[in-house]
């Protein structure tokens, strides 16, 4: 079995090689910090405008904000504009994030067409620049923090380039890069492809982070195996299944899992995930938000069909809690 998740990145200050990934409109604080709590080594933020927090704009700054269980964060940022990205690294670095990282790969047509994201891998001209003023101000800040580059495959299956992506952010300064297996053409269809991670980890003297289909600890040591990562990143996999970090630690320890949720420990963490978001954010804005992680939790649940049919009418905390009360009277959770 594969021992290394408690190892420290090569090169880095970073403990831990279990990570979870940075999700638009899913890792927020109250997400990530169920997940430090079930084994995540490192969580990242949802993605953060350079622009706004160049600004220190308070919506902004909300996304940042780190987890009571986080031992280690990642912010993650995205821009295309070398000056805001100088200002917000150096503003980042003031929390003392355990990586600074920058948003290679996003497939959102309203990122792109601002020539961010995915876009940047189709100019590396300026994604070295943007490394490097990123690079200048965490300097700024007086900080050493290292610059991770999250990237893609490729544009599509006719310009796969991430080795040479790679190759660019690393040349520029970064010390780390992350690769999810798929193109901004697949978004997060069909597989994700380890042979280009693998020839990514070849071909950079950096840590490399793998992205890409992970749902089970079986995925993560298959990415292990396959492509040689220094680390992965769990995205999809975690959502509605925060424990899948401790018990991806106990399968690449020793081959067996042991923390298996039951329906009812799979509900009470849901509600329990509701109600730290009402009280993180806000009753009404939690209540629209939680949705999709609320029907993540119910998947595989007994009679799950009939709860998520009945969450996503909620609009109160009071509705929420009313249903998961008549569910847990109909199948007899106490």
């Amino acid at each position: 079995m594969d021992n290394r998740q408690n190892d420290i990145l090569p090169g880095t200050a970073i403990s831990g090689k279990i990570f979870l990934a940075p999700m638009a409109g899913y890792t927020d604080t109250v997400f990530r910090n169920l997940c430090a709590e079930y084994g995540a080594d490192l969580c990242y933020t949802e993605m953060v405008s350079c622009e706004g927090l160049a600004r220190l704009n308070k919506k902004t700054a909300e996304l940042m904000k780190k987890g009571a269980a986080e031992k280690q964060s990642g912010i993650q940022l995205f821009g295309v504009n070398p000056e805001s990205c100088f200002e917000a690294a150096k503003n980042a670095a003031a929390l003392d994030p355990a990586v600074i990282d920058f948003n290679c790969g996003c497939p959102v047509p309203k990122v792109i067409k601002t020539g961010a994201g995915s876009a940047l891998m189709r100019n590396h001209k300026l994604l070295t620049e943007l490394v490097g003023a990123l690079k200048a101000g965490i300097a700024a800040a007086g900080k050493s923090i290292p610059v991770s580059v999250k990237i893609r495959s490729g544009w599509n299956a006719d310009e796969i380039n991430a080795t040479e992506t790679a190759a660019a952010a690393v040349e520029a300064g970064a010390g780390l890069i992350g690769i999810h297996g798929r193109t901004r053409a697949q978004g997060y269809s069909g597989v994700a492809d380890y042979a280009v991670i693998a020839r990514v980890r070849e071909a950079v003297p950096v840590p490399v982070i793998g992205s890409g289909d992970l749902f089970s600890p079986q995925d993560v040591l298959r990415m292990f195996s396959e492509t040689g990562v220094d680390a992965v990143m769990i995205a999809r996999g975690a959502i509605g299944n925060p424990q899948i970090f401790l018990q991806t630690k106990e399968f690449l320890k020793d081959g067996t899992v042991r923390t298996e949720l039951n329906d009812a420990e799979k509900l009470k963490l849901a509600r329990r995930h509701l109600r730290e978001s009402v009280a993180e954010f806000g009753e009404r804005r939690a209540c629209k938000e939680i949705r999709k992680h609320l029907c993540a939790y119910s998947k595989g649940v007994r009679n799950g069909t009939s709860l998520r049919n009945s969450l996503v009418r909620c609009l109160s905390l009071e509705e929420y809690e009313a249903v998961f009360e008549a569910f847990f009277r109909e199948q007899g959770i106490e």
